[in-house]
């Protein structure tokens, strides 16, 4: 018996503009809405997945009809996603110091590669700072009008 929250390891059978059919378990097929395919704004479902891909799914819905609405991007937050919401945390707490750069991972990431990251999330940070600053200066009064 399938129930929402229950994941299965599936196969892409068909691509659509609005979404993936994933066939799953004993024989079942879902959709995953173009919306649900990545954490990302998906223009174009065809750059993320392909017909054959095997996929990670998560039951969200399962409607009176018996119709069965996946999600990839549920699964597991991407470490991305995670990291961004301990960025705004944290704004303005990362510091060169705080990579470690010799570290090797799956990727195995050059040194520009690293310092392109790093340079992103400094930029990111920056921008949240600013975003605060502005939001105090302005305070809500403004110097136009009559006195």
């Amino acid at each position: 018996m399938i129930s929402v929250g229950d994941i299965f390891e599936g196969t892409v059978t068909g691509i659509m503009a609005f979404g993936a059919f994933v066939e799953f378990g004993e024989k079942q097929t879902g959709l995953v809405h173009i919306s649900e395919v990545a954490s990302d704004y998906v223009e174009n479902i065809n750059d993320h997945i392909k017909k054959g891909d095997k996929v990670k799914v998560k039951v969200i819905k399962i409607d009176n009809n018996g119709k069965i609405s996946l999600s990839i991007k549920r699964v597991d937050p991407p470490k991305k996603e995670r990291m961004k919401k301990e960025r705004v945390k944290n704004v303005g707490s990362i510091r060169p110091d705080d990579f470690d750069w010799t570290k090797k991972s799956d990727t195995d990431l050059s040194f520009e590669d690293k310092l392109s990251k790093f340079k992103q999330i400094s930029d990111e940070n920056m921008q949240a700072v600013r975003r605060s600053a502005e939001g105090k200066r302005s305070g809500g009064y403004s110097r136009k009008g009559n006195y």
